[in-house]
This record gives structure tokens, C-alpha cells and sequence, in this order.
């Protein structure tokens, strides 16, 4: 397994649309915003390729993850998975990362079925389990260890966070620190 850095990941955000997000069971809809809001800061500031998915009709993008990436739009898709979506296939392998960092809603639906397919394409593949919302805490589980089992990561934006500045003295780790000092709160 690889840690994330600045030179071989990216992001993808998946659904994380106003009429899905409001089906999270398993993070309250406030801390969700916080995670990927901040997630989208760190991919900005960081610098790193993102890619945000939808599927119609799930609603407007949530403004926390949009405000950040400087007008990046998301890309339509009918399947269970980002990875049915040659746009997207295509712009991570044109990147030449091979970590990716996911983040959506539902996970037991999109997150775990890009992860599954990501991994079987060769990426490695880190879940943002902070930045996920499932529909049951007991199938959410379940969707965790399928995808540690295919060889995935379970991690937070925390964790993504410090191995992305590694050192939090410096000017970059100070503004990545107060990032993820703004996921802390209600």
C-alpha cells in the first residue's frame, strides 16, 4: 500500500448531490459537509486531480465540495460506479496517479462499487470514511470490509490530511492543519 501524496493521488467524489446526501444514516448530514468541504480544500490547496460524479436526478452538487475546485462540474452517469463512465476512466489515467482518495454518498451503493472497480483496474484505493455516508450502519460495515478485503483502505481526511503535509511546521502543513482543524465541530 501507498500513502497519499502530493505526486500520486487523487480525489474522486461520488453522488454527493443534495437529494442523496439527505439519505445518510450513518454521518449526520452537518459533519458530511465538513468532511468533504474540507477534502475538496485539501485537494485544492494540495493541488491534486479531482473528479466528481453524479447521477440524475440526485439534486445540485453540495456547495462545500463545489466552492473549492473552482467551478469543477460534475459528470453525469446512469451505473452504480464511476468507473462505467469512460470521461472518468480515462481523465484518472490520463493523471498518471494510481492512489485514489473516494469520498460519496451512498457507501454501501457508489463508494463500493468504484472502489471494487478502481482496484480491479490496478488503482490503490483509499475510503474516506469520514466523507461517506451510508444508508445502514450494518451494511455500511459490510461495504468497508468487502473493500479492505479486495485490498482498499479504510482512512478520514484526517489521516489523508497528515500524509499529504507530512510536516505541519512548514507554510503548506500550517494551512493543511487548519483544514482539518475545520472538520472538528458539531
Amino acid at each position: 500500500m501507498q500513502i497519499p501524496t502530493r505526486d500520486n493521488a487523487a480525489v474522486v467524489f461520488l453522488d454527493l448531490q443534495e437529494e442523496i446526501v439527505k439519505n445518510s444514516r450513518t454521518l449526520p448530514i452537518g459533519r458530511l459537509q465538513r468532511s468533504t468541504g474540507a477534502l475538496a480544500k485539501l485537494a485544492a490547496l494540495h493541488q491534486l486531480p479531482v473528479f466528481l460524479s453524479a447521477v440524475p436526478p440526485g439534486g445540485a452538487f453540495l456547495d462545500a465540495v463545489l466552492t473549492s475546485l473552482g467551478g469543477s462540474a460534475p459528470r453525469m452517469r446512469t451505473q452504480t460506479t464511476a468507473f462505467a463512465d469512460p470521461g472518468i476512466v480515462d481523465g484518472l489515467a490520463a493523471t498518471g496517479r494510481r492512489v485514489l482518495v473516494l469520498a460519496g454518498v451512498a457507501s454501501e451503493i457508489v463508494v463500493q462499487r468504484t472502489a471494487l472497480d478502481a482496484l480491479a483496474a490496478g488503482y490503490e484505493v483509499h475510503v474516506a470514511v469520514d466523507a461517506s455516508g451510508g444508508v445502514d450502519a450494518r451494511s455500511e460495515e459490510a461495504a468497508w470490509r468487502r473493500i479492505v478485503a479486495a485490498g482498499g483502505v479504510t482512512t478520514s481526511v484526517t489521516t489523508f490530511a497528515a500524509e499529504l503535509t507530512g510536516d505541519f511546521t512548514t507554510e503548506l502543513g500550517a494551512a493543511t492543519l487548519g483544514i482539518v482543524y475545520e472538520t472538528i465541530g458539531e
